[in-house]
């Protein structure tokens, strides 16, 4: 936030889930490390944790991480992964379940493009409240080829009716950064992984200094940083905004 920050102009905002909206992250290791005890007898290492649990499909995951076990037994273990995280508590990422409805409110088109599926997507949405506010979603058993491969992030700018440089997504890893700038799209890092050098526009801690400003014309405005304009959004077609 010391140097100038590029202003975009879009006609939606993307939120990855996982380390953007809710806070997953420790559900998520405890999950994998727990299917490393019960299927390897071991732990994961720092490495394995960082390099293919973290901003990873699932099925990236169980094949990286549990090459010796055969087809059947992949899916077990990565049914117990799912088990595991598809009840867990979730919390909202500080600030990111306001931002979600002010965007709303204000007639902002809004998908999600996640790693994760349909069961745990409603739990968790469900919990932060959030999960009416996101008409679109993307999730893992869409499409072929997962984050960091841009089709996630296509197929949701397809759904949008939208190119990809019309739409700004809000991502917490580097695979999911790459996902987002391959395709085409302006992308804002969350959280506190380095993504300096990712292609992201600026990065955030969290939500708590992004908001959302109406005008009298057809925009809204995203502030950050205490009132720094980042994007401009164009409303939808019949829209009255808040």
């Amino acid at each position: 936030m010391n140097s100038p920050v590029q202003r975009v102009t879009a006609g939606a905002v993307v939120f990855d889930m996982d380390g953007v909206l809710i806070d997953s992250r420790s559900v998520i290791e405890f999950a994998w490390r727990e299917a490393a005890r019960e299927y390897l007898a071991r732990d994961l290492t720092e490495e394995e944790v960082r390099d293919h649990v973290h901003g990873r499909n699932g099925s990236h995951t169980v094949a990286t991480l549990f090459p010796g076990f055969d087809e059947r037994r992949q899916r077990d273990i990565w049914r117990h992964v799912d088990r595991i995280e598809e009840t867990a508590p979730y919390e909202a990422i500080p600030g990111a379940a306001e931002f979600v409805l002010a965007l709303a409110d204000a007639g902002t088109a809004l998908a999600l493009v996640t790693s994760s599926w349909p069961a745990k997507i409603d739990h968790a949405l469900d919990m932060i409240g959030v999960r009416a506010a996101l008409p679109v979603v993307v999730h893992r058993d869409e499409v072929s080829r997962g984050k960091p491969h841009p089709e996630p992030y296509l197929t949701a700018c397809s759904r949008l009716d939208l190119s990809p440089d019309e739409v700004v997504v809000f991502e917490d890893s580097v695979s999911g950064v790459r996902s987002a700038v391959e395709a085409g799209a302006w992308c804002v890092g969350v959280g506190s992984e380095d993504l300096g050098d990712t292609g992201v526009l600026l990065t955030v801690p969290d939500f708590t200094d992004v908001s959302v400003q109406l005008d009298e014309r057809s925009t809204a405005t995203v502030l950050v940083g205490g009132g720094v304009p980042v994007v401009d959004l164009r409303r939808r077609v019949g829209s009255t905004g808040a």
